[in-house]
C-alpha cells in the first residue's frame, strides 16, 4: 500500500457510534453482548423469535428466513442507522446421541445454528462492503472444535459456522470488512436441553473437568470477547477462532 492510500476497514465518518444488530437478543448471551456493546457506545438493536424483548430497540425476525431477514435488516436501517456491527448470536442445540435423536430436531438445530446465521451473515456483508466497513462476528461453540459426546448435530453447525467465517473473511476483507468467530465453552446458566436431567448434569460435570479452569464460564466473560473482535481497532483480526472455554479446547483451532 502506498503511503496515498487510505486504507478500508476505519469507520464511517457519518456518525459517531455505528448501529450493532445482535440475533437471538432474548437469550442470556444476546442481552450480555447486547450490553457490552452499548458500554461501548454502540447503539444496538436486537432480532427476538419467540421471547420478545422490551428492554432495547427490537425486531422480531425469524432467521431461517431470507425474506424476513433482508426485511429486519432494511428496517433496522431505515430506523437507526447503517448497521457497522453484526452478532449472529441466535441458535438452538440438542444434548443426546445421534443416533437416538430425532432427524427434525438436528435439522432445527443446523437450520438457525448454521443457515440463520448464514443468511445474517450475507445480508450484512452485501450492506458493509458498499460501505467498505464493518464487523461480522459469529458465535460459535468449542464443541465444534473438541465434539463432545451427545452434541453432534450441534457440534456440526457450529464447525459449520468456522467454514463459513473463513470463506466470507475471504470474499469481504478487500472491503474492510472482517469475519470472525467467538467459540464459548459452557456457561454458567446455559440451557442443556437433553433427553433427561441427568445426563445434562453429568455433561455439565464431565465439561468443568476437562476445562483446566476448574469452571464454567459467564455470558459477560463471552460478551466480552464478542465485543473485542467489534471494534474498530480490531480491524487487522479476520477469519480467525477465539475460545471463550477456560482451555477446554485448547490447541483444536
Amino acid at each position: 500500500m502506498s503511503r496515498h492510500q487510505v486504507p478500508t476497514g476505519t469507520p464511517p465518518e457519518h456518525h459517531e457510534a455505528g448501529v450493532a444488530l445482535v440475533t437471538g437478543g432474548a437469550s442470556p448471551l444476546g442481552r450480555a453482548a447486547a450490553a457490552a456493546l452499548e458500554a461501548a457506545g454502540h447503539r444496538v438493536v436486537v432480532t427476538w423469535h419467540r421471547t420478545p424483548v422490551d428492554d432495547r430497540p427490537a425486531v422480531r425476525c425469524d432467521i431461517t428466513d431470507a425474506d424476513a431477514v433482508a426485511a429486519a435488516f432494511a428496517g433496522v436501517e431505515a430506523e437507526h442507522g447503517p448497521i457497522d456491527v453484526l452478532v449472529a448470536n441466535a441458535g438452538v442445540g440438542h444434548l443426546g446421541p445421534l443416533v437416538t435423536t430425532h432427524p427434525d430436531d438436528v435439522r432445527s438445530v443446523i437450520d438457525v445454528s448454521l443457515v440463520g446465521a448464514a443468511l445474517c451473515a450475507a445480508e450484512a456483508a452485501r450492506r458493509m462492503r458498499r460501505r467498505r466497513y464493518g464487523r461480522i462476528v459469529l458465535v460459535g461453540s468449542v464443541a465444534a472444535l473438541h465434539g463432545p459426546a451427545g452434541l453432534s448435530g450441534y457440534a456440526a453447525a457450529k464447525a459449520g459456522l468456522i467454514g463459513l467465517a473463513r470463506s466470507l473473511a475471504r470474499e469481504v476483507g478487500s472491503r474492510g470488512v472482517t469475519v470472525n468467530v467467538v467459540a464459548p465453552g459452557l456457561l454458567e446458566g446455559s440451557a442443556v436441553t437433553g433427553d433427561d436431567r441427568s445426563s445434562s448434569q453429568a455433561t455439565v460435570e464431565a465439561w468443568i473437568a476437562d476445562t483446566p479452569l476448574r469452571r464454567l464460564g459467564t455470558f459477560a466473560e463471552a460478551a466480552a470477547a464478542i465485543e473485542l473482535l467489534a471494534r474498530p481497532t480490531a480491524s487487522f483480526v479476520t477469519g480467525a477462532v477465539l475460545p471463550v472455554d477456560g482451555g477446554y479446547a485448547m490447541g483444536a483451532t
